[in-house]
């Protein structure tokens, strides 16, 4: 058979193209190679670490990426709260369905699977009255303020999914502001705030926004600007921006490159 000397070569379908091109990519290409040090390796560690130590877990930074790293835990003395260590390793599962599902819509059914991803094998999940993936049955306040009634409940996220979900070309104070209704509705007995960042997460992901992580520098300013958010929007977004520019620190380091 004849080939022409400037025929092209057929491409492999499966051929790589070089490098990822966005921190989802990367994301997903170092979870599946199991890589160390790299993005994926940094999100796992700080985001844990910070979404847990703001819900009261007492685990060091050390001690979340020990757990991290090598599936163990170390201990200088003392006791630890099992729950600590458990909703930990939860927490790594968690932000790989994050990574997973990212360029999916936002659901109910997924939002329930996070939150009993992470509360699988707690104490919580052997009360009775606790469902781990279910709605509150019980009322609860998040900083003294009244939230959602149980039976109100599943109504008012269909509607705040079905508000969002319409929302075509979402910027960052869409996101933030889905972020403070579903505070705001306390879905479940426990975990809120958690399963709430993981969304923010993803969310940010899937529309290329730059992600961002809460750290305890920044606390205090999330949670006066969650409480403020009705009167004063500058406060929050002005502290997601913060952590923002926290997290292109971590992407400048890494050479991932994102839009400004």
């Amino acid at each position: 058979m004849n080939i022409p000397e400037n025929a092209q070569r057929p491409k492999r379908t499966n051929q790589q193209t070089g490098e990822p091109k966005t921190l989802l990519d990367r994301l997903r290409l170092e979870k599946a190679g199991k890589v160390s040090g790299g993005i994926y390796h940094k999100v796992q560690i700080e985001l844990t670490y910070n979404s847990n130590h703001m819900e009261g877990s007492l685990l060091t930074h050390d001690q979340t990426r020990y757990i991290f790293e090598t599936n163990t835990i170390g201990l200088d003395g003392g006791t630890m709260n099992v729950d600590d260590i458990v909703e930990t390793a939860n927490h790594f599962k968690c932000i790989d369905m994050v990574i997973e599902q990212t360029n999916q819509p936002l659901r109910e059914t997924f939002i329930k699977e996070l939150h009993r991803t992470l509360k699988n094998g707690t104490s919580d999940s052997r009360k009775d009255w606790f469902a781990i993936g279910e709605y509150k049955k019980l009322p609860n306040e998040v900083g003294g303020k009244d939230t959602a009634a149980p039976e109100e409940v599943a109504a008012r996220i269909k509607e705040l999914l079905r508000t969002y979900n319409a929302v075509k070309g979402k910027t960052l104070e869409d996101i933030i502001e889905f972020h403070y209704a579903f505070e705001s509705i306390h879905p479940f007995q426990d975990g809120n705030g958690r399963v709430g960042r993981l969304i923010l997460f993803k969310e940010c992901l899937r529309n290329n926004i730059v992600p961002f992580i809460i750290d305890e520098e920044l606390k205090l300013f999330y949670y006066r600007g969650l409480r403020e958010w009705k009167s004063t929007r500058g406060y929050l977004r002005d502290t997601c921006l913060a952590a923002q520019d926290k997290f292109k620190e971590y992407l400048d380091y890494f050479r991932i490159p994102y839009e400004e």
